[in-house]
Formats: C-alpha cells, structure tokens, sequence
C-alpha cells in the first residue's frame, strides 16, 4: 500500500472521539520523554491527515510540553479539502487538558488560532489571566470531568475530536468510555521503555530499529514478527 493509501483509509471521522498514537514494540509512547524519535515521514502525514478531518485536537498538557506544540498548520490542499466537505476556512484549534495552566509560549505563535485551555474552575479563578490568550472550557471545579468536556466541545460544533495522547489522557478517555475509535501506529523500534537502576545497566541513545517479518490478521488481532535487519524472517 503506498502512502496515499494509506491516507485515504482515514477519511471517514467518527461523530465522536478518535484517538491517534504510536507505540513502540515493547510498549513505549515516547522515547526520551517524547513520540518523535518513534515516528517516520509517512506517520507524520498521516498526523496531519487526521487533523484535517477534526474540528478540535486535544492534548494533555504534558504532551504539549514534551511535543513543544504550536497551531495546527495544513497544507493548502488540506485547507480546500476540509473548506470543500465541511465549510471549515481555518485549521483546528488545539485543546490542552491542563491543572496547573503550565503550557508552551509556542502553543500561542499565531494569535488568530487561539488554543482552548481545558481546566478547571479552580484554575481559571486563580489564574483569570490565562483568558487573555486563550478559549477556557471549565469542566470541573477540582478536577477535569472528560465526559463534560466531549459534550461540551461537541455542542459547540466539534463534533469530530481529534486525541493526539498522552497516554494518562487516553486512560482517562477508555476509562470514561468516550473513545470512539482508535488508530494507533505501531513503530518498528525498540525503546526501553521500562527504565532501571540497576548498576551499570546499559541505556539506549537512540530507539532500535526492527524490520518487519510479517502481519497477520485472525479475527480482528493482528500478529506482527518483527527480526533484526539481515536476520532472515523466514523462519
């Protein structure tokens, strides 16, 4: 399959929550604090792809602060795709659940995209000023109630949610069972994910690379063999 085909599987949004992730073969989100280093070209694309489809893309503040996250910015064909099926002129904004209002300046670049803060009435009484910047959707008076926030993004129009992680945020999504569907990217690396002190243990710089032996589907499971490259998977 090439990667426009790849694309086009993606076209069709739930009326609802949709989550994108990537893991690692032995279980990480992230390598070295972030998801970046487990990604390639055609995982990105495909990042930007679900964004063209969403009417909001929300975040846990912690991702936005490892990921360093700006605007959503589309490209020109993904601009008139979303103008021609839905009557969307402008990207998605970016929706960030945070408890402390702790967010990257990169996150305000374009003052015409103003991000949603997603908090609670605790915070946004403490910190009145975080409305100078940003849309604030209070759901919660101590802490954030996900439940509340879907519904409240979907009567405001965005009704097609966008979950870019992190993984704490998406616990707390299946744990509500708000999650309508999932894409998860599996990445062809090792990352170490479980870290130890164990003396003189050995840390990765940069994640290992497996190559793809085979993928099977039975029943809706797929089974994946992943081998060293120059290792022959033929068993």
């Amino acid at each position: 399959m090439n990667p426009d085909e790849l694309l086009a599987l993606y076209r069709d949004p739930p009326d609802g929550v949709r989550v994108n992730m990537i893991m690692s073969l032995d279980g990480s989100a992230a390598f070295g604090g972030r998801a970046g280093p487990l990604s390639d070209a055609n995982d990105q694309n495909l990042l930007l792809a679900l964004r063209t489809h969403a009417d909001v893309v929300l975040v846990g503040a912690g991702t936005v602060r490892a990921e360093g996250y700006g605007p959503v910015r589309l490209t020109t064909d993904q601009c008139v795709e979303r103008w021609e099926r839905w009557g969307l002129e402008s990207p998605p904004p970016i929706a960030v659940v945070t408890h402390t209002g702790h967010v990257p300046a990169s996150l305000f670049a374009r003052p015409a995209q103003r991000p949603i803060l997603v908090t609670t009435a605790r915070l946004a009484h403490a910190h009145p000023e975080l409305r100078e910047h940003a849309d604030l959707l209070i759901a919660g008076d101590t802490a954030v109630d996900l439940a509340t926030v879907v519904k409240t993004l979907q009567a405001g129009g965005m009704r097609r949610i966008l979950c870019e992680g992190g993984p704490t945020l998406l616990d707390e999504l299946v744990a509500n069972d708000l999650v309508d569907e999932m894409c998860l990217t599996i990445s062809p690396t090792l990352a170490a994910a479980a870290t130890t002190d164990r003396p003189g243990a050995q840390a990765l710089t940069a994640p290992t690379r497996l190559a793809l032996g085979h993928v099977v589907t039975v029943q809706d499971y797929v089974y994946l063999r992943y081998v060293r490259p120059g290792h022959d998977a033929s068993g």
